[in-house]
């Protein structure tokens, strides 16, 4: 029995905040080193493939790619270089966890003007717990606003946080060498990387990444093995093709697995199941192609298990060993989803609006989604849906949307848990970057949502940084207000803060809804009459019913309208009877903004086409009478 090492190969993963140019990273490093077929149409953001990626410019799923680099530092070999893109935003953290556990080295990208944010810590921490090595990239140090030296020094405090945090769960971390993480400066816009540090604003003295390359040799580990030990391979993801089926993407850690063999796999449940591999594919730069075989360290993709899941292992069927489940933090947020129940349910032409459909695309989002969990509700045609946060919710709802789906969505909730006969909440932990005029502003509005400030920090460029912990029902509607108050200058961060007693009441809109009284079209002349009292979402002609809100009203309270009423027709005339009177500019509700603006009483309606906001009980007078009662019970 010896341990052997694939220097032939590295295994990396590329994390970063939201908006820190790891995409554009990652298509300079495939273009330098030509690992593109010579046919291929080259876009970029090749990495980010999915639509509502690129429309929202965030990364929502892990992918994985594989770079050909032949340079300086390969000293003459050929070596393969498998890169995990891993989402950069908090909500979608199962994904990271699953980008970790495939790889031998983490290259942290930080922005050279915002520094560490809180998605920097939360990679940080599950990167050293997993006591993998980290390469810090300072990206976009040609920013104007560049402050390069500060945010290294930033990096190395979080570091050294961090591995007291660890202290306990990792003894062996050792942090003198965290002090002596490489340091590698880029623009990845650019396609280059130095080992020296550029002044503020300026671009890297090295005309390439060939110094980032540099460093993934030097510093991540090649994959190694015992080369006696029996096959073992981990499902981490999970894809489709047309052709073949499902299939899963597993990183081999002993053994070669082959196409056509037979194969043991273990089950999350401990149960053991003989398979056979019908295909095995290997990836060339972002395209996947047939291979006969696949050793120690390889990320490849197996068909022929058409209920393959995440977590399970593919192992040898006469020796079955099974690797350590992928565990991910637990949801904090929950929304109901359930069929469309409005009057305008199934108006488009071949949509999906029964129970039954929707219950098995929620079910499909179980199998390779392992952050979000479906329950039962009391209705048959609702359940409730539990996810790391708001996003990743509106996310999913969005994909059903343009799926063909119709969905009532409830108000997005908390996911509550007793400790001791109390109830504990998720907080947040929210980094907020904004101008100097806003600070007062802001820290009124998080101070209304029981957010407690815990750092403050000017740089002296017209910034403040702000640090709280906020309960996470506290930032459910906090957005769209927060851009309201700082005219849509300030940036807002966050990652889970893990539980705390339960905070209290927190009142998270001061305005009531407009809400109309009666089913219809919408007419200019009503809304004429109307667009003084408040802002509309809807526009002449648009059809509308009982029971939808259709703008918001100032005050506090509700007011029914009659939205659809017409202009009465007379005979009598007069000069001024037919003056042009302006419309205000409707103002229309994406799904994100519909779900931060409801209240309890409220849910969205999706479709296809439109996104609708509505009253649970759409009868007035219906809404009326519960009011009453609860008013009495009160």
């Amino acid at each position: 029995m010896s341990i052997v090492s694939r220097e032939d190969l590295r295994n990396v993963a590329i994390v970063a905040h939201v908006d820190h140019g790891k995409t554009t990273l990652v298509d300079a490093m495939l273009k330098q080193t030509n690992s593109f077929d010579a046919h291929a149409d080259v876009e970029d953001r090749v990495m980010d493939s999915n639509d509502l990626e690129r429309e929202k410019g965030i990364t929502i799923l892990a992918k994985n790619t594989t770079i050909f680099y032949n340079g300086p530092a390969s000293d003459g070999r050929d070596i393969t270089i498998n890169v995990i893109d891993t989402p950069g935003h908090a909500d979608f953290g199962g994904e990271v966890e699953r980008g970790l556990s495939m790889v031998d080295g983490v290259v942290l990208l930080v922005d050279a003007s915002e520094g560490p944010l809180p998605q920097t810590r939360f990679v940080l921490r599950k990167a050293l717990a997993a006591r993998l090595p980290v390469i810090l990239v300072v990206n976009k140090t040609d920013r104007p606003d560049a402050r390069i030296a500060e945010v290294v020094d930033e990096s190395q405090d979080l570091l050294l946080s961090l591995a007291g945090d660890l202290e306990d769960e990792v003894p062996d971390l050792d942090e003198d060498a965290l002090l002596d993480v490489p340091v590698i400066y880029a623009s990845g816009r650019a396609g280059r990387a130095s080992w020296n540090r550029p002044a503020d604003g300026e671009l890297p003295d090295s005309p390439d990444l060939e110094p980032l390359f540099e460093a993934i040799m030097k510093h991540v580990p090649a994959p190694t093995y015992d080369d006696e030990a029996p096959l073992q391979a981990h499902v981490t993801n999970l894809d489709a093709s047309n052709f073949l089926g499902r299939l899963g993407l597993v990183r081999i850690f002993s053994g070669e697995l082959h196409k056509g063999e037979q194969v043991a796999l273990i089950r999350s449940d401990g149960s053991t199941e003989h398979v056979k591999i019908t295909e095995l594919l290997a990836t060339r730069a972002l395209d996947r192609v047939p291979t006969e075989s696949a050793g120690p360290g390889e990320i490849v993709a197996v068909a022929g298990i058409p209920d393959i899941m995440i977590g399970e292992t593919i192992t040898d069927p006469e020796d079955p060993r099974p690797l350590p489940p992928i565990v991910v933090d637990p949801p904090a947020i929950s929304m109901t989803v359930g069929i469309n129940t409005s009057p305008l349910a199934g108006r488009v032409k071949g949509a999906k609006v029964t129970a039954r459909l929707v219950k098995e695309r929620l079910e499909r989002e179980l199998v390779g989604n392992v952050s979000v969990r479906v329950l039962p509700t009391d209705r048959p045609d609702t359940w409730e849906v539990q996810g790391r946060g708001e996003l990743a919710l509106a996310i999913l709802v969005e994909e059903m949307r343009r799926e063909g789906y119709e969905l009532t969505v409830g108000k997005p909730q908390v996911v509550t848990k007793e400790v001791d006969g109390k109830t504990y909440e998720p907080v947040e932990r929210l980094t907020i970057d904004v101008p100097e005029e806003h600070l007062g502003a802001v820290t009124q509005l998080l101070g209304e949502r029981r957010g407690r400030m815990e750092n403050m920090a000017n740089h002296g460029t017209g910034w403040v940084r702000l640090e709280f912990v906020v309960p996470s029902r506290g930032l459910i509607g906090f957005r769209t207000q927060f851009l309201t108050d700082t005219k849509g200058t300030g940036i807002a961060n966050s990652i889970s803060g893990g539980y705390e007693p339960w905070a209290g009441p927190i009142q998270t809109r001061s305005t009531g809804s407009i809400v109309s009284d009666r089913s219809g079209q919408v007419t200019a002349y009503a809304i004429t009459n109307l667009q003084d009292r408040g802002q509309l979402f809807v526009q002449p002609g648009d059809e509308v019913y009982e029971g939808m809100v259709v703008g918001e009203n100032p005050r506090q309270e509700d007011m029914d309208v009659n939205i659809v009423r017409d202009k009465k027709l007379t005979n009598m005339r007069s000069s001024t009877a037919d003056v042009f009177e302006r419309l205000n500019v409707a103002k229309p509700m994406t799904l994100e903004e519909a779900l931060d603006f409801i209240r309890d009483d409220e849910c969205v309606e999706v479709t296809p086409e439109a996104v609708r906001i509505r009253k649970v009980i759409l009868e007035q007078n219906q809404r009326q009478k519960v009011a009453a009662r609860n008013k009495h019970r009160g």
